[in-house]
C-alpha cells in the first residue's frame, strides 16, 4: 500500500533584506534542495541539509562531457539524415545499392554513439557524487 505524502498546508510569511535574500539564495543553490522552500523548511526544523561540493576541474570536466555528447548527437543526426535521404532517392539504382550498403554502416555508428553516451552518463554521474 502506498504512503500517503501530504502537502504542506500552513503558510509562514517572512520579509527579509534584498542583501539576506542573497545570501539565503546563495546557501539555497549551493545543496541538493530542488526548491528554495524545501532548503528554508529544512533549516528552520534542524534537519540535515546535503551541500554541494564540487571542485573546479569536475566542472570543468563534466563541461567537457556535455560538448562531447551534444557533438555525438549532431554527428548522429546528420548521418541518420543523410542515410534517410538516399533511401528516398531509392528510384535511382546506384543510389539505392550504395543506400543498402551504408544501412549496416549507420547501424554500427549509431550503436557506438550510444555506447559513448551510456558511457558519458556514468562519467557524468561519477563526477556529480564527487
Amino acid at each position: 500500500m502506498q504512503e500517503e505524502i501530504k502537502a504542506p498546508k500552513k503558510w509562514i510569511s517572512i520579509r527579509v533584506k534584498p542583501d539576506e535574500y542573497s545570501a539565503i539564495y546563495k546557501h539555497y543553490k549551493a545543496t541538493t534542495c530542488s526548491k528554495l522552500s524545501q532548503y528554508v523548511r529544512k533549516v528552520l526544523l534542524q534537519k540535515p541539509v546535503v551541500i554541494l561540493y564540487k571542485d573546479e576541474s569536475t566542472r570543468e570536466i563534466l563541461s567537457a562531457l556535455n560538448q562531447l555528447s551534444r557533438e555525438l548527437s549532431a554527428v548522429g543526426n546528420n548521418f541518420n539524415q543523410t542515410v534517410h535521404k538516399l533511401h528516398t532517392l531509392d528510384h535511382i539504382p546506384e543510389i539505392k545499392i550504395w543506400a543498402e550498403l551504408t544501412e549496416s554502416g549507420r547501424q554500427n555508428l549509431l550503436k557506438k554513439i550510444e555506447d559513448i553516451r551510456v558511457s558519458l552518463n556514468q562519467i557524468r554521474q561519477q563526477c556529480a557524487l564527487k
